[in-house]
């Protein structure tokens, strides 16, 4: 398959390691002459972006930028550069304190156009391909992320968003979709509807599939190509520091080529903080090298990887990265939302003013992950008229609803029941077939 950018991507690792020195002394000095947050804590250590960094391996001296931190920025003030020259925005889902907000410069979209282009070419895509996007279109950056990605390479976009499976079957059929972009775990509940409906996917159009937003593994891989009759590739993206584009796996599927001239990425241990070596499986930090209106220095995403220093043989000599293997945080991924549990708790506790006793439960039915939330009944949330405690369920599924962008189960449990760790209540329970 054609590579998008093969002076680029293509590049010796001795031209690389020039191109990340020049964009990382230009990244540093912008983000030290512009972010109040980085300039202090530049100030704090002696660090001085045009004196102290004369080689990458520089860049360990400075501390961690966390996904907290961006959320109490918000909105604007970990920008660049004044907001008139910011001519998008997009926003995490909101399960933190505040969302995690990120700017982009006309340059940034131009710059996260051709970098998913690049992703998009890997994976098999090309102008003569028909391509719907199943990722959600707002303020999160998966629809229109692709989306424009897409439109670059040539590829005729079916922009169809999330849910609604039959009628996005109907699309697929009707409008000969080549390209399919979703979750891995709805490609599944597209191959269970084909077959509810007795449709043959042989008679679909279907080439690819290109998965990103949740973990999962070569085993619905392999089901996604037997099911649907396509080749799967992993794409990983992470809003903070672009979205889609990030890095993703050619046709070759032995890992996920990082796009290394504009992301400089580093594996380190989660509890140590040190710098591993390259095939070291630990948690996968990133600066941007580029990005104008947002940029970020040490991003710890909180996802575990590795990274790929072997040659691929597609000719790309980015290093790759392996498939995500999960979290080393405290942030759970269900049906493609990132939810911290602790925040949960918080909105719980503004139904009744109190916290109650609470466990959130992750299920797969099929292939739909379910979430529920199960709630200790006390003197506070227990009432001798159902209609009450019915009232009180609804309020609180509405509630969490709204602050996670998903709408969860709500079943009130007996006090002492939950599942409890050293008599500390787990917050979170996956109950999700390991497959």
């Amino acid at each position: 398959m054609p590579i998008w950018q093969p002076d680029k991507e293509c590049m010796s690792r001795d031209q690389l390691h020039q191109v990340q020195l020049e964009r990382l002394q230009s990244t540093l000095n912008r983000v030290y002459r512009n972010v109040s947050f980085y300039h202090r804590r530049f100030k704090d250590i002696g660090f001085s972006p045009e004196e102290d960094l004369t080689d990458v391996k520089d860049l360990e001296r400075l501390p961690f930028t966390t996904s907290l931190e961006v959320s109490d920025s918000y909105p604007y003030e970990m920008f660049a550069v004044p907001l008139r020259e910011v001519v998008r925005v997009h926003s995490s889902s909101g399960t933190m304190t505040n969302p995690r907000v990120v700017g982009y410069t006309r340059q940034d979209l131009k710059t996260w156009g051709n970098l998913v282009a690049r992703i998009l070419s890997a994976a098999g895509v090309t102008q003569d391909d028909v391509i719907q996007v199943t990722f959600s279109y707002g303020l999160l950056t998966g629809g229109l992320g692709i989306h424009y990605g897409a439109e670059l390479v040539g590829a005729s976009v079916l922009p169809t968003s999330v849910g609604r499976t039959e009628r996005q079957i109907k699309i697929m059929q009707d409008f000969r979709t080549t390209v399919l972009v979703s979750t891995p775990s709805y490609a599944l509940v597209m191959a269970d509807h084909i077959e509810e409906l007795g449709v043959d996917p042989k008679t679909f159009s279907l080439k690819y599939c290109i998965c990103a937003g949740e973990p999962w593994s070569e085993t619905m891989r392999r089901e996604i190509e037997a099911r649907l009759f396509v080749k799967v590739t992993d794409n990983y993206g992470i809003s903070e520091v672009m979205g889609p584009g990030v890095a993703g796996e050619c046709l070759e599927q032995t890992g996920m080529h990082l796009q290394e001239d504009h992301f400089y990425a580093e594996i380190i241990h989660p509890r140590t903080q040190e710098v591993l070596e390259p095939g070291a499986e630990g948690e996968l930090v990133l600066t941007t090298l580029t990005k104008e209106a947002f940029p970020m220095i040490r991003y710890r995403t909180g996802d575990l990887c590795r990274l790929i220093a072997e040659p691929c043989t597609c000719g790309r000599t980015f290093w790759r990265m392996s498939r995500i293997k999960g979290r080393c945080d405290d942030v759970v991924v269900i049906k493609g939302i990132n939810i911290i549990p602790e925040r949960v708790g918080d909105v719980l506790q503004q139904v009744r003013g109190r916290r109650p006793v609470y466990q959130l439960v992750a299920t797969r039915q099929g292939h739909k992950d379910q979430l529920e939330i199960r709630v200790e009944v006390s003197e506070e949330l227990f009432f001798d008229k159902m209609r009450e405690q019915r009232a009180l369920v609804d309020v609180m599924r509405q509630k969490v609803a709204n602050f996670i962008g998903i709408t969860p189960r709500i079943k009130l449990v007996e006090a002492g029941s939950l599942e409890r760790d050293d008599g500390k209540v787990k917050l979170f329970v996956d109950r999700r077939q390991n497959s």
